[in-house]
């Protein structure tokens, strides 16, 4: 679906249609960054579930963990011979930070160990959890994929470099702030759980450069669009690598993202008052309305929107 911010057209097309939709006046930025098999399962001698959310330190993770009441602070678990772990903290929102112990590389033990967190409306499989990846995911670090970009395919890229629109890349993990529903009554009370990014000075660079030079810059996916926005100012970006907990909703006024790609949303969720501000309220409840009315697919194995 295409949404035409100006004129509130609302038009039908493939997705593999991108690259003549687009001209040599856009740029596309990606975020990076990639899914681990960020789910786990230990006893303690019950059996526990355990979420890593957001890495602290080194084998130090805050984590959601079901059925958090069993684990008091000083609780061992063990996952299996070569990894073990004990709750240190307890935070307000009855998340756990927990310090692992491992005998062996914990980036393998999880990889090996570990499953693939996909969304909950999401039956999992070995196909599925395969597919809930980008095609250029470099970036070890997400509980969840940048689902915009799982549209994209070798095919598409290939369009893109032919038609001579330029792609670029920065990293966010994505963790719990990126999904975390609005439960106050003002949406200025929600407090977003930060995440880990960074852009890096060439690209900062590029894109300055792109921005000065008329370009706009399309930016694929909401994570991309937190990091363009968490790194500029006064329409000029920064390179800068750090936590954000941007929250962008109506009102907020928008310093450097253009066009955005992005899947449908759920209600309530701050990723609806992100298009909500970025296209305006009516038009995405007209575009949803419209998706509803032609079947369109949301959620993450979803189609997606175009915003120009």
């Amino acid at each position: 679906m295409v949404i035409d911010r100006k004129s509130k057209k609302i038009t039908h097309k493939k997705f593999f249609d991108l690259p003549k939709i687009l001209n040599k006046n856009c740029v596309l930025v990606f975020n990076d960054s990639k899914v681990i098999k960020a789910r786990l399962f230990g006893k303690i001698p019950a059996k526990i579930e355990i979420l890593l959310t957001k890495k602290l330190d080194k084998n130090l993770w805050e984590c959601l963990c079901k059925p958090g009441k069993k684990l008091k602070i000083g609780t061992n678990i063990r996952f299996n011979k070569d990894l073990s772990g004990k709750v240190t903290k307890i935070n307000k929102d009855g998340s756990r930070i927990i310090k692992f112990s491992s005998k062996k590389d914990f980036k393998k033990i999880i990889e090996k160990l570990g499953h693939t967190p996909l969304p909950p409306y999401i039956k999992g499989s070995k196909a599925k959890s395969s597919q809930y990846q980008t095609i250029y995911a470099k970036e070890d670090g997400s509980v969840a994929a940048p689902t915009a970009g799982l549209h994209f395919t070798k095919k598409v890229f290939s369009d893109l470099e032919k038609k001579g629109i330029a792609t670029y890349f920065v990293t966010l993990h994505v963790g719990r702030g990126t999904f975390e529903p609005v439960k106050v009554d003002d949406i200025k009370d929600h407090k977003m759980h930060s995440e880990w990014f960074t852009i890096d000075n060439k690209t900062a660079t590029a894109l300055n450069n792109a921005k000065t030079s008329g370009k706009k810059i399309l930016a694929v996916g909401t994570t991309t669009v937190r990091v363009l926005e968490s790194c500029a100012k006064n329409g000029k970006l920064t390179s800068t690598s750090g936590e954000t907990n941007i929250f962008i909703y109506p009102g907020y006024k928008w310093q450097f993202v253009d066009k955005m790609l992005t899947n449908f949303h759920l209600p309530k969720s701050t990723l609806l008052m992100l298009v909500s501000s970025f296209a305006g309220k009516t038009l995405i409840q007209k575009a949803y309305k419209t998706a509803i009315m032609k079947k369109y697919r949301f959620y993450s194995f979803g189609d997606v929107t175009l915003m120009v």
